[in-house]
């Protein structure tokens, strides 16, 4: 991957091993997603995934987490120690590789917007990526937490959302809550246990400790009680571990625990950790005199390895090797991508063909009159060709994440009720992604039409292969729409899908 980003979403979900594997196998369904790590903990009833994308693959696929998370997870019933807003609760993107923070700002407002867009599910911006300086902290976001929030925003418009209902139009959605969406450095998620079950004692060390009280910079602490354990905790989050590092806030925490009687019992690691912030653990504590990065091994040969790479890289692919790359994708013995995603393109080469009859027409006098039309046309088929590529994505994701949830254990009780749920709300989103297709395309298709009357006479056989695409398109998409229903037993909800689609067959 020539462009790194991470995501770490945590969703509020640590007890149900089933529901936790279905959201794993949805955010790596798609293309250029890959997990790096899970944490599932009881006590705080929630869950924190590692995953790595391309700076193009990543937002889709922390989507398709959220997506299926708000079909799995119903916050009027969770009881956890750890506060929450959302099912899924937090949504960060971190540059790594390739890209920078201003990148993952963008992907996160993009998430951000398409998470309502698609789900109805409220979303605010923080850190890097938030638009209201109080937004930064996620604290003051989350403040109140699902319940207290659910209806604070229906009295008070300055806790209305980045992305969502406008102030007197509906609050969060009723199961999932709302997300915070952001943009940020790498954060270290650290735990450090007492050997005492006194909550309260955790709570006055994290107040003393962490930034907002005075304490370290770039330290957020509180105290939680682990009730399963029997055993209090200091629950950190180090926002900039070259500011203040493990070690510092260790003994920080060891020392005010001594002073109360108390030790360290031991301390854990949330989520993964950058090999920098362990290496400054240990030259603090080692005292290394002489310590440079360069005395690590690893470092040295990621620099000689670098120098190798400069020297020459994969030449360019011409615009036909990427064709041929898909149609060898569709040619394979594989489920996807299918006839969803074949749709979805057909849609989009459509659009782009009235792209190109606008753009040649708006370079000719003979039609200046037709200009301001034209220019409009531009604007909506390029928009619906953006999306229409973006289903082509989609479309082989969500079946995949079918794929996934069929493969799901089914031993117990539990495990077949949590694969039938993961089954069914895979299959939703399976659905409406076409369904999405062919009304996007429905959309398209009187653009297209109208600019037979608008353009250049030398284009009308391309607008005519335009409409045969969408005609295409469409039928397709709704066939790939039906394909998923069998598999869906919410009946109130098949027959939203069947009224929309009466809609597109009436039209």
């Amino acid at each position: 991957m020539r462009t790194i980003v991470e995501c770490v979403p945590n969703f509020s979900e640590g007890r149900d091993a089933g529901k936790v594997a279905a959201i794993i196998q949805a955010l790596r369904a798609g293309p250029d997603a890959y997990l790096l790590d899970k944490e599932m903990d009881a006590d705080h009833n929630r869950s924190v995934i590692t995953l790595v994308g391309t700076r193009e693959s990543i937002g889709e696929a922390a989507l398709r987490g959220i997506g299926l998370a708000a079909e799995l997870i119903d916050l009027n019933h969770h009881r956890g120690a750890h506060p929450r807003l959302g099912a899924t609760d937090v949504v960060p993107f971190v540059p790594v590789s390739g890209v920078t923070l201003e990148d993952c700002v963008r992907i996160a407002e993009w998430v951000a917007e398409e998470a309502w867009r698609r789900f109805r599910i409220p979303t605010y911006l923080y850190e890097a990526a938030a638009r209201k300086a109080e937004r930064r902290n996620l604290e003051n976001i989350r403040r109140g937490q699902f319940e207290g929030v659910r209806e604070e925003v229906l009295t008070n418009p300055e806790r209305l959302p980045d992305f969502g209902p406008k102030f007197g139009e509906g609050g969060l959605h009723p199961t999932a809550g709302a997300t915070a969406v952001g943009a940020r450095k790498f954060l270290i998620a650290y735990n450090i246990n007492l050997n005492t079950p006194d909550v309260g004692l955790a709570k006055s060390i994290a107040k003393k400790i962490r930034a907002s009280s005075g304490g370290f910079a770039c330290v957020k602490a509180m105290g939680v009680d682990l009730k399963a354990r029997n055993l209090a905790q200091v629950s950190m989050n180090l926002t900039d571990f070259e500011t203040t590092g493990i070690g510092v806030a260790f003994d920080a925490v060891k020392r005010e625990a001594a002073a109360q009687g108390a030790e360290v019992a031991g301390s854990e690691i949330i989520g993964l950790v950058p090999r920098q912030a362990l290496v400054g653990a240990s030259v603090h504590y080692l005292r290394v005199e002489n310590f440079h990065p360069e005395l690590i091994l690893e470092n040295r040969l990621e620099q000689v390895l670098a120098k190798i790479g400069e020297a020459g890289g994969p030449p360019a692919h011409p615009a036909s090797e990427f064709v041929e790359k898909f149609v060898g994708a569709v040619a394979a013995p594989m489920p996807t991508p299918g006839g969803g995603s074949v749709s979805a393109l057909a849609g989009a080469l459509a659009a782009a063909l009235g792209e190109m009859v606008c753009g040649l027409t708006l370079k000719r006098e003979s039609h200046k009159v037709h200009h301001k039309n034209v220019e409009e046309s531009l604007g909506r088929l390029s928009g619906f060709r953006r999306r229409l590529l973006e289903n082509v994505d989609r479309d082989a994701a969500s079946y995949e994440a079918v794929r996934a949830a069929m493969k799901l254990p089914k031993s117990t009780e539990a495990e077949k009720v949590a694969r039938a749920q993961a089954i069914e709300a895979a299959s939703k989103a399976a659905a409406l992604v076409p369904l999405e297709t062919a009304e996007l395309v429905r959309e398209a298709r009187p653009v297209i039409e109208s600019l037979q009357a608008t353009t250049i006479p030398q284009t009308a056989s391309d607008l005519s292969v335009a409409l045969y695409l969408t005609e295409a398109a469409e039928r397709g998409a709704v066939e790939n729409v039906r394909a998923n229903l069998p598999a869906i037993r919410d009946r109130g909800w098949l027959e939203r899908i069947e009224l929309r689609l009466r809609e597109l067959a009436g039209r």
